[in-house]
């Protein structure tokens, strides 16, 4: 999927400069579709040549004019054809660090502990940041009242995948933490290692 998309998708939430817009894409898109201000800031131009978006300058007092972006119904239209299509593939994880733990063995231990407890420390940060946005859009509603009453519910469910998704993180993070802690533990590095089945792999009993 080409950044276009999502640039059309955070439009949805109305007019927006292109500054405005990399602050909604660091809060409500940055869980799945990260992009640098410079990236949108070339894509807005894109969209504005091709029809799908309507640019307009505001100047400003004692600061540089600015360009403010809208949809336009060509964008609209655009965007409502690309959310009936079907995703062109499944997600699939390609994590450097999934490559340095399957690399650790032999290795100074307290190295993959160190690079653990930093995603770690990432996920608690990104969950704080999305409760805070989860807050902002419930506005004191319950979660129930919301996705039954508000005008739009895609940002929700989003932030939703992204919460999911660092809680998931989070959980595997503490558990490589406390299995590091037991083999380090143990005498010969390994005795106190996860319960295996008779074909070399974990057991569903023997979780850390």
């Amino acid at each position: 999927m080409s950044l276009k998309y999502a640039v059309l998708a955070a439009l949805l939430e109305g007019e927006a400069s292109g500054y405005e817009l990399s602050k909604v894409f660091d809060v409500s898109l940055a869980n799945f579709w990260p992009a640098a201000p410079q990236q949108l800031y070339r894509e807005l131009e894109r969209l504005a040549q091709d029809g799908l978006v309507e640019a307009r300058t505001v100047p400003q007092e004692r600061r540089p004019t600015k360009r403010m972006f809208t949809l336009t119904e060509a964008g609209r239209s655009r965007l409502r054809a690309f959310a009936g299509e079907p995703p062109k593939r499944p997600t699939a994880i390609r994590d450097e660090l999934l490559i340095k733990i399957q690399a650790m063995d032999g290795g100074d231990p307290a190295v993959a502990r160190a690079l653990v407890e930093e995603r770690g420390g990432w996920a608690r940060g990104k969950l704080d940041r999305y409760e805070r946005v989860r807050a902002r859009l419930l506005d004191g509603r319950t979660e129930e009242e919301y996705l039954r009453t508000a005008d739009r519910i895609g940002p929700y469910l989003t932030l939703m995948a992204g919460i999911a998704f660092e809680q998931e993180n989070l959980r595997w993070c503490e558990r490589v933490l406390r299995i590091l802690d037991r083999r380090g533990a143990s005498p010969s590095g390994g005795g106190h290692a996860e319960a295996r089945s008779p074909n070399g792999r974990p057991s569903q009993d023997g979780r850390a």
